[in-house]
């Protein structure tokens, strides 16, 4: 019973990490740059679909595809903050809605497959309990991910630029800060992330027309508890709506998604603000 437990766990966590790194860029749009991109949940749709098109149809390994996936997400994310995007920082919440949804509407037929690498499939033992090697493999590419990108929000040069910017536009513009460069980064590293996830989770989350509509409430879940525009926040946030999901389908199938949305309200009653960073 206590491996069946480590193991329903280390799942959610697996689970919860994936959600994490898809939803960050979520995170920074909405908590730093004021911007409610509800096309997030496409972009990382989209990153799955390169990743398949590159493996299929140009023989790229998977391993080479995660950098070009998030390279490639992330030029499409700066171009079109700059042609679309840009034109509606100053639009009221409900404009970008309508207008940063319709992405997610715009893919289809069938559910794709992934081809993973040897070393990555089946599993291995640790300590009594058998863990998936891609599981591991995507915890570890997570947690490392988190590390950088929290030393890039708060040790660099770009990282106080980008605060700057967020917390007094004008007033950064004045000092010689590039804002509308800043934003552009920012917005193409959150495509990005969303890209990258979208391509890690093939395996986890399945990919089909429906991912972007399906798994954009659990995004918005992750950004909401965890507080919009925090790092720590919504990685809490995520690690415990994936175990809370996967605990919940697990032991108490017949409930299905309820757990999670149950827990969500009670913590934004507890919480209102989330559990570190702005109110969304």
């Amino acid at each position: 019973m206590l491996l069946r437990f480590a193991g329903v766990a280390f799942d959610g966590i697996a689970y919860g990490s994936l959600l994490f790194l898809i939803s960050i860029g979520l995170s920074v749009t909405l908590g730093l740059m004021n911007f409610v991109n509800l096309a997030h949940g496409a972009f990382a749709m989209l990153g799955g679909y390169l990743c398949v098109a590159l493996m299929e149809r140009a023989g790229v390994p998977f391993l080479l595809t995660l950098p070009l996936t998030f390279l490639g997400l992330s030029l499409l994310g700066a171009l079109l903050e700059r042609t679309l995007y840009r034109r509606l920082y100053d639009a009221g919440a409900l404009d970008q809605v309508l207008f940063s949804i319709g992405p997610t509407f715009g893919f289809g037929p069938a559910q794709q497959p992934v081809r993973l690498p040897p070393f990555l499939l089946g599993q291995v033992q640790v300590l009594g309990l058998w863990l998936g090697r891609y599981r591991l493999f995507l915890v570890a590419l997570v947690v490392a991910l988190t590390a950088l990108l929290q030393l890039l929000v708060d040790r660099t040069r770009f990282g106080a630029q980008l605060r700057a910017a967020v917390d007094h536009r004008e007033a950064a513009a004045g000092l010689g800060i590039d804002v509308d460069r800043i934003f552009t980064l920012t917005f193409a590293l959150g495509a990005g992330l969303a890209g990258l996830g979208g391509a890690l989770g093939i395996d986890v989350l399945g990919l089909d027309p429906t991912f972007a509509v399906k798994y954009l409430v659990y995004f918005l879940l992750v950004v909401t508890v965890g507080g919009a525009g925090s790092i720590r926040g919504p990685a809490l946030a995520a690690v415990g709506l994936g175990l809370l999901d996967v605990a919940g389908k697990y032991f108490v199938p017949q409930l299905g998604a309820f757990v999670i949305y149950a827990a969500m309200v009670v913590l934004l009653v507890l919480l209102p603000a989330g559990l570190e960073g702005r109110r969304a």
